[in-house]
């Protein structure tokens, strides 16, 4: 039996049981005007105090179709940490005024946030998928936008990041470009400036056997892991003596550990398709800095 989801504001569409229920496919998401999530309970719009702009953020709750009982109070608590993430994006806007170049916003923030918003849409999609069909397309409400103007971003700015934009640049965007058999072996990329070494945990070799069908999958995003430690590296040397004490967990690791768990809950997912789903490996997203 489905219940309807708690509205959280005024601005954000309830679910009124099954019959009110979004179908979810590609064509849909991408062609419905989506309203913005709110990150403080007072509207995605809500201007910050310092003037920098606002992140506004595609609805997730509306897209969703009619939720099992039991997985409500998973959807709910993700969907709460969804508000949560555009709200501490916010404050990191108010916070880095000024900080940084031409592409700080994208790479510090809207960034690192579409990684965040990743992880939980597919956590939403797979306690949906657990007792009824898993909700496909959920990846396309990730990324967010900045209102630098108190109006609409328009369409093809370089910092908006919103769905339908021009891609984000290559250092965060992460694409499917990879091609073999790598993965996001420990102790990869090298220290090229002192600066440190990014390490991080196997994740092929935690992989139970893949099924041919999900084979090119799999092995495309092991070497997106692959990837994502190059760039985590090269951005360690490349800012080395910015920011405060936290600068390389808040603006690096962390960053890095989000896009992983993106990146090995696609794994799953593909593995998951026609055999079991492998779980835990979400463990192994976080990374470490070795001096």
């Amino acid at each position: 039996m489905s219940r309807a989801l708690p509205k959280y504001n005024k601005r954000r569409v309830g679910l009124a049981g099954g019959a009110a229920a979004v179908a979810l496919t590609g064509a849909v998401i991408a062609g419905t005007a989506l309203a913005g999530e709110s990150s403080d309970g007072g509207g995605a719009d809500a201007r910050t105090l310092a003037g920098p702009g606002t992140i506004s953020c595609p609805d997730v709750a509306s897209q969703l179709p009619a939720v099992p009982a039991s997985a409500q109070a998973e959807v709910t608590r993700n969907l709460a940490l969804l508000d949560q993430q555009i709200a501490e994006a916010n404050k990191r806007l108010v916070d880095t005024v000024g900080q940084g170049g031409p592409n700080f916003v994208q790479n510090a923030i809207l960034g690192p946030l579409e990684d965040k918003r990743i992880a939980t849409v597919n956590r939403i999609a797979t306690a949906i998928g657990r007792t009824a069909d898993r909700p496909a397309g959920l990846d396309s409400l990730a990324p967010c936008s900045l209102d630098a103007q108190g109006g609409p971003a328009a369409p093809g700015q370089e910092e908006t990041g919103g769905a339908g934009t021009a891609a984000p640049p290559a250092e965060d965007a992460g694409g499917d470009t990879g091609a073999g058999g790598g993965d996001a072996g420990a102790g990869q990329g090298g220290d090229a400036s002192g600066a440190g070494t990014i390490s991080c945990p196997d994740v092929a070799s935690q992989l139970p056997a893949v099924p041919a069908s999900a084979q090119a999958e799999v092995t495309r995003n092991l070497a997106l892991l692959d990837q994502q430690i190059t760039e985590a590296n090269k951005r360690l040397v490349d800012t080395v003596g910015q920011g405060g004490p936290n600068f390389v967990q808040n603006a690096i690791l962390g960053p890095l550990e989000d896009k992983r768990i993106a990146t090995v809950n696609r794994i799953a997912t593909a593995i998951g398709r026609t055999a079991d789903r492998p779980a835990g490996l979400d463990s192994l997203a976080a990374c470490t800095l070795t001096k």
